[in-house]
């Protein structure tokens, strides 16, 4: 956790460098390379990565912790204009912590076929059965997210 920095020019591209950033670092930890950042009025309120090996936490998902650190900066959990950029498309808790802190918008890289809830297997945020939705873009800079993950499973067999 930190605290805010101005990012007003930077696109959905150089947003997702950002959490790229965190990916390699969450993978030179021996974590599942995921990164995410949050931003809020054209600010970086958040920057996290994975940290389930060294927490031993199943709930420690790059996402989770940047919102859950985004929530501290602005001191609500309500977090209607924050923009979450991760490098893997969220899980379903990860989606439901999307609808449930009222996220604006989710971008992501790399789609999950096997638990992917903002499109691939399920779409949390665009399900009007729930009380908030919010919008999603995907594939940005898939191929990068993906070698990234490819690479870091490819080194354990």
């Amino acid at each position: 956790m930190g605290e805010a920095v101005d990012v007003p020019e930077l696109s959905d591209h150089d947003l997702m460098g950002l959490a790229l950033e965190q990916a390699r670092i969450a993978g030179e930890q021996g974590e599942v390379p995921i990164g995410a950042v949050v931003v809020i009025d054209g600010k970086v309120v958040a920057r996290r990565h994975n940290e389930r090996e060294q927490s031993q936490d199943p709930t420690s998902h790059a996402e989770l912790l940047a919102v859950r650190d985004a929530a501290a900066v602005v001191g609500s959990w309500r977090l209607e204009n924050a923009t979450v950029v991760v490098t893997l498309e969220p899980c379903a808790m990860c989606a439901g912590l999307m609808v449930n802190a009222r996220i604006g918008r989710v971008v992501f890289g790399a789609r999950s076929y096997e638990n992917g809830a903002c499109g691939s297997l399920y779409h949390l945020g665009s399900d009007p059965r729930l009380n908030h939705e919010f919008t999603t873009t995907s594939d940005v800079r898939v191929e990068e997210c993906s070698e990234l993950l490819s690479s870091y499973f490819a080194s354990l067999r």
